[in-house]
């Protein structure tokens, strides 16, 4: 991802830029408002008796048959809103330009729910969740209006049944066509690489609320659906139905399968068990594989392909980052603090290029092999070129394994390491406040890092004025007070604070006064990189959105052609024969592994050839061993009897206050804040987030907008 940085293009080429991406805004508004009608549409009349007949004589074909109107309206509809994005994401990246500018839309952004089992949910995301949920009534008031009204007494009885087991048949089958709306967007949120998410200002790791939400969504309709269809057969004597397993038709046993493994993967995301035991959360996930399968196999190719493109997107995405992963990544060193936290530091490819609170996952091999955990990147890529830091804090099994192994006096010299990512937002809108007021709680200061030293280098650049920034950072021992150590990069001098106006309120609640120890410094390990190991890139190179594009589209490509052909030659000949019909399960098989095959073919391709100029610029980066400062503010506010000119960062110790044995007052801090815009930005325990967002929806301070940044998934 590129930084929010300024770049001075020639005004034409600004204008044929600003031009082309409104252009590509407008033609992406007329898309996605036809593809909203198509749903708004489906459960009616119209559409099924008028609308789809049309369409399949026009669209369906000897080389795509029936699917061939669900490819181009639905299928192709998504992917051809991913590939504009890429464009518009690519466009984005040369002319990206602060946005100092007052959001119209900042108002709409304040928490409007606080408390309750949605968590912290702004205007706007209230919003379109009322749209989404009155799109869900619509459909499944008008399937059920419109099915009922064919059911009579005289055509109940007809099939041996009374009126209400007729209803609660159809009623079944509607569930079902609702949970698929649900379906289509599921796997749109979990994309970490998407195209899609930053066109609506989104990013991965905060859209997973909405992946839980439709999550919850998707198995109730289903689980509905799947009970609703067990009574019915059960009423009628048709028990027998739950065996079923159609040559052709609808596969009742493949539906079961299907629920089954939803039902695993609903039942390990309850609070208490995802927390308590993630592992088994994490594992039982991948259950996602047989849901989606089993469903193509329930529902049958030509109908799936409407549910189908995110997975669809989501293929690609899940497929590239398996490439990254099976790189090993070459780590520089670690700085090791107190409290099992510690700072690892990787080398980079310079064309890399990221956003503040981007978040990087992480897989060591000799913890496990197959755990990856997320951690959010406290370098800035214009500040250090070639490097790339997160830190690292014990609050589970895995990271208190690590920290253990880099806390052991048995000295090593190399730790094998694989990531994915980084990942985060297409631009920062940081710079828009007049001021900036950062909460955080424990290792919620995070996030913030990367923030301030992005700061950092934009005060040094003379056009761009920075935001003034409250730091509030909330510790439970003076020992924690070390992760202000790297408030500044390893290379970080008193000069990088110069023209940043920035205050810090450490605040340590369960200590009444400094303590003096010096075992509590911070320490730093030094790793020799094996050959074979290459510095962090971007999995498809600095144009990674266009690269993005050309998978998408050719990998379509690839898959219309061979499936056409398939169907064509193979399928259709066994079609006409009057004596037999092509299986559906092996058509859904041959769909499914010629979807895999396009598009491991395509980006494997992609991928090799940004591999080559990966491997010649890496060729040309040296490890930068830079001596990691003695002092630091942690270790002055632990080992006060020391003199404050004798710590390299001098700027950043005045800047910070330190209190002890009290919590910071947010209401108090909050309401003094001056400026006609101040951007409030939490991260922290669930308390501190809500405290935070309550204050800023109360509406006694208009000038407080808050953004929560949370990790805890």
């Amino acid at each position: 991802m590129e930084p929010n940085v300024v770049t001075r293009l020639p005004p034409q080429s600004q204008n044929q830029t600003k031009v082309a991406r409104t252009t590509i805004k407008l033609v992406l508004c007329m898309v996605l408002l036809g593809y909203l009608i198509l749903w708004i549409m489906m459960p009616t009349n119209t559409y099924k008796q008028i609308w789809l007949p049309n369409i399949r004589a026009k669209l369906s074909s000897t080389y795509f048959e029936t699917q061939g109107m669900t490819l181009l309206l639905y299928t192709f509809t998504i992917l051809f809103i991913s590939i504009l994005g890429c464009i518009y994401l690519h466009l984005g990246n040369k002319s990206i330009k602060v946005e100092s500018q007052r959001n119209r839309l900042l108002k709409w952004k304040r928490p409007m729910l606080v408390k309750g089992p949605l968590g912290i949910v702004s205007g706007i995301e209230i919003a379109f969740l009322i749209m989404f949920l009155a799109l869900l009534i619509w459909s499944l008031s008008t399937y059920l209006h419109v099915s009922f009204a064919t059911v009579t007494p005289q055509s109940a009885a007809e099939n041996g049944e009374k009126v209400w087991q007729s209803k609660l048949n159809k009623a079944a089958l509607r569930l079902g066509l609702v949970g698929n709306i649900c379906l289509t967007l599921l796997f749109f949120p979990v994309a970490r690489g998407s195209s899609v998410l930053p066109l609506f200002g989104l990013t991965s790791e905060a859209s997973i609320k909405y992946h839980m939400w439709l999550g919850h969504l998707v198995l109730t309709f289903f689980t509905a659906h799947g009970l609703a269809y067990i009574i019915y057969w059960a009423v009628t004597n048709q028990i027998s139905e739950m065996k079923k397993w159609d040559r052709t038709g609808v596969s009742n046993v493949a539906g079961e399968v299907a629920l089954l493994a939803g039902l695993a993967i609903w039942a390990t995301t309850l609070p208490r068990v995802r927390r308590k035991m993630f592992e088994l959360f994490f594992y039982t996930h991948y259950l996602y594989i047989l849901f989606v399968l089993f469903f193509i196999f329930h529902v049958g190719t030509s109908y799936a392909f409407i549910m189908l493109p995110g997975f669809y997107l989501f293929m690609i995405d899940r497929y590239l980052r398996f490439l990254q992963s099976r790189r090993r990544v070459r780590l520089v060193s670690a700085r090791v603090l107190p409290r099992e936290t510690s700072e690892l530091n990787f080398s980079k490819s310079p064309g890399l290029r990221y956003s503040s609170t981007s978040i990087m996952f992480i897989n060591v091999p000799s913890i496990s092999k197959l755990q990856w955990h997320p951690f959010t990147v406290t370098s800035n890529c214009s500040l250090e070129p070639e490097r790339l830091s997160v830190m690292v804090k014990s609050e589970g099994i895995w990271s208190k394994k690590l920290n253990q192994m880099l806390s052991s006096p048995i000295a090593f010299d190399h730790l094998e390491v694989s990531v994915e990512g980084p990942y985060g937002p297409a631009s920062t809108h940081f710079l828009r406040h007049d001021k900036l007021v950062m909460v955080s709680g424990g290792s919620g200061i995070t996030p913030f890092i990367s923030i301030i030293r992005e700061l950092i280098f934009a005060s040094t650049t003379n056009d761009i004025k920075t935001p003034e920034i409250l730091l509030i950072c909330a510790f439970k021992n003076s020992s924690e007070l070390t992760m202000l150590d790297l408030l500044l990069p390893v290379s970080g001098t008193q000069s990088s604070l110069s023209n940043l106006k920035l205050k810090i309120e450490a605040f340590v609640t369960r200590e009444k006064g400094p303590l003096n120890d010096s075992s509590k410094l911070l320490r730093t390990l030094w790793f020799k990189p094996k050959p074979t190991e290459a510095p962090i890139s971007a999995i498809l190179g600095p144009k990674n959105w266009l690269w993005l594009g050309a998978i998408i589209s050719s990998s379509f490509i690839v898959f219309l052609i061979i499936i056409g052909l398939i169907t064509r030659y193979y399928i259709y000949p066994i079609d006409q024969d009057s004596s037999a019909d092509f299986s559906s399960a092996l058509r859904v098989f041959l769909t499914v592994l010629v979807m895999c095959i396009s598009i491991a073919m395509t980006a494997s391709a992609v991928v090799l050839w940004n591999k080559k100029r990966s491997i010649k610029e890496g060729t040309q980066i040296q490890n930068i061993e830079v001596p990691t400062p003695v002092g630091s503010p942690g270790s002055y506010f632990i080992n006060a009897d020391r003199e404050m000119e004798s710590f390299p960062q001098e700027s950043l110790i005045q800047s910070t206050s330190v209190h002890y044995g009290e919590r910071p007052d947010l209401k108090k801090m909050l309401f003094e804040c001056k400026g006609s815009s101040v951007g409030v930005l939490v991260c922290g325990p669930k308390k501190m987030r809500h405290e935070a967002a309550t204050i800023c929806s109360s509406g006694l301070a208009e000038n407080l907008h808050f953004e929560s940044i949370s990790f805890s998934w």
